[in-house]
């Protein structure tokens, strides 16, 4: 389970140290092999490599002449890329990725529960702002009547 926020750098070749906590988890889950691919939202979406052949294999089963499905298809299967952890624990991400997502040297790292979320951290700041002042939120049918 992938949960917190962390603020990490990213060094000059794109390269990001995954934090121990989960380095050691991403490490036990698929042993340091990583999917990482590209959101409509505009960051990068962080998979244990097991985690990610099933959403990918539903994906792929959609029809290709729908233009909403293909449309996915092309953005989360198109940018998906292979990683692995190298052995300090660092992800490389591809200059195709860090241009899609904007990356500069600070990038957030979210945990999502099952895969993590990274983002810019202009982004992730505008982000912030739309929950915290309640805007563009539309809460799903499925949390009526849930509470914190």
């Amino acid at each position: 389970m992938f949960r917190g926020a962390t603020n990490l750098s990213m060094d000059a070749k794109g390269r990001l140290a995954v934090p121990a906590k989960h380095r050691d988890a991403l490490l036990a889950e698929s042993a340091g092999n990583v999917v990482l691919t590209a959101h409509p939202h505009g960051c990068l979406l962080l998979y244990p490599q097991p985690a990610w052949e099933p959403i990918q294999a539903k994906l792929m089963a959609l029809s290709s002449f729908d233009k909403q499905s293909s449309s996915f298809q092309r953005l989360l299967v198109g940018y998906a890329e292979d990683i692995a952890l190298d052995n300090t624990g660092r992800l490389l991400v591809s200059p195709v990725l860090r241009e899609f997502a904007k990356f500069e040297k600070e990038v957030m790292l979210v945990g999502q529960g099952s895969h993590f979320e990274l983002w810019n951290i202009e982004a992730w700041r505008k982000q912030l702002d739309i929950v915290m002042r309640g805007e563009e939120i539309v809460m799903p049918a499925e949390l009526e009547g849930f509470s914190l």
